[in-house]
C-alpha cells in the first residue's frame, strides 16, 4: 500500500464524520446562501475543528466564494479544500537536523497518547533514512516505560540508554547525548515523563531535562515534539497549551488518526497553537507514522473511494 493510500485508509472515520457531510451539503444545495454557510459552520464544529477555527474558516470561504462570484458547486468543493490546506500549511515542515551530530529530539506528552510508541516509530523512520539512532528512556516515573521503549528499540534496531526505574530522568538524557556523541550517532530521541503530581512538577522536571541536555550539547534540544492523541478531540488542544507553557514546543505529532472521527481537530491544533504538525499516526504498525504534508492530508480526506 502506497503512502497516499495508507493515509487515506487511516482517515476513513474522519472522512465519514466530516467530509461526507460537507460533500452532502455541497451537492444538496442549488445555490449558495446564508443558510448554506450556517450548515457548513455546524459541520465544521461537529468535526471537532473548534468553534474559533470553524468560524474563521466559514468566513474565509464566504469571502472567497462571493469575491470570485462562484456558482458552480464543484468549485465550492475545491475552495473548501484549498482553504483547509491553507490552514495547515507551515514554513517549517521537516525536522530541524543539527549540522553537528547528533540531532537531539525531546518527545513530550501526557501518558496514554502513544508517546513511547511514537518514539519507536520515529526511530524506525530515521533508521530507514540510514541514520544511527539512540533512544533515551527518560520516563523513569512510569512503571515498565523503559521496558516498553526497549521493545521498540529492538524493533527499530536502535540503541537505548536507560537507568533504574525512579532514577533522575535528566541524568538519563545527559548520558544518552554523551553516548551519541561518543558513538557518532545521528539522532537521539528522548522520552520524558508524561504524568507527575501536578503541572509545577511537570514543568520543573521537563525544564530540568531540557537544561541538562543543553549542557551535554550546546545547541540541543534541536526539536521538542509534542505528541497528541487525535481521539481526544478538543482536549488535545488544552493539553498542548499546557505543554507550551512548560517547554518550548517546536512541533506536533498527532497520533491515532486511524481510530477517530475527530481528525478535524488537526485544523484547530494548527490554527490555535501556531505550531507545525510534523508527523501523523495512521495505524499501529512501525511504519505507520508519516511525515505530515497538508496537501496529501486534505487530498486523502476528500478522495473518493
Amino acid at each position: 500500500m502506497g503512502l497516499f493510500d495508507k493515509i487515506k485508509g487511516g482517515l476513513q472515520k474522519t472522512k465519514q464524520g466530516f467530509v461526507d457531510k460537507v460533500t452532502e451539503l455541497v451537492t444538496g444545495y442549488k445555490k449558495i446562501d446564508d443558510e448554506f454557510f450556517e450548515k457548513l459552520e455546524e459541520i465544521l464544529i461537529e468535526a471537532d475543528i473548534g468553534v474559533n477555527t470553524s468560524l474563521k474558516l466559514a468566513k474565509n470561504l464566504k469571502q472567497r466564494i462571493y469575491d470570485e462570484k462562484v456558482s458552480d458547486m464543484d468549485r465550492v468543493n475545491e475552495i473548501i479544500q484549498e482553504e483547509l490546506v491553507a490552514l495547515l500549511e507551515d514554513d517549517i515542515k521537516t525536522i530541524n537536523l543539527s549540522e553537528q551530530k547528533p540531532t537531539v529530539i525531546m518527545v513530550v506528552g501526557v501518558n496514554g497518547v502513544g508517546k513511547t510508541t511514537t518514539i519507536g516509530k520515529l526511530a524506525y523512520n530515521f533508521k530507514e533514512q540510514g541514520k544511527k539512532v539512540i533512544l533515551a528512556a527518560g520516563d523513569t516515573f512510569r512503571a515498565a516505560a523503559s521496558e516498553q521503549l526497549s521493545i521498540w528499540a529492538e524493533r527499530a534496531n536502535a540503541d537505548i540508554v536507560k537507568h533504574q526505574e525512579g532514577s533522575d530522568s535528566a541524568a538519563v538524557a545527559y548520558d544518552a547525548v554523551q553516548a551519541a556523541i561518543s558513538r557518532k550517532a545521528d539522532v537521539v530521541l528522548i522520552d520524558t515523563a508524561g504524568r507527575l503530581h501536578n503541572k509545577i512538577n511537570l514543568m520543573n522536571e521537563i525544564g530540568k531535562v531540557k537544561k541538562v541536555i543543553s549542557k551535554a550539547k550546546v545547541d540541543a534540544p534541536n526539536e521538542v515534539l509534542l505528541v497528541l492523541d487525535a481521539t481526544t478531540g478538543q482536549n488535545a488542544i488544552s493539553q498542548a497549551k499546557n505543554f507550551k507553557e512548560v517547554v518550548d514546543v517546536t512541533g506536533i505529532v498527532l497520533t491515532k488518526l486511524d481510530g477517530t472521527a475527530k481528525g478535524g481537530v488537526i485544523f484547530g491544533i494548527k490554527e490555535e497553537l501556531g505550531l507545525p504538525i510534523k508527523y501523523i499516526g495512521v495505524g499501529e504498525k512501525i511504519e505507520d507514522l508519516k511525515p505530515f504534508n497538508p496537501n496529501d492530508f486534505v487530498k486523502a480526506l476528500f478522495a473518493s473511494d
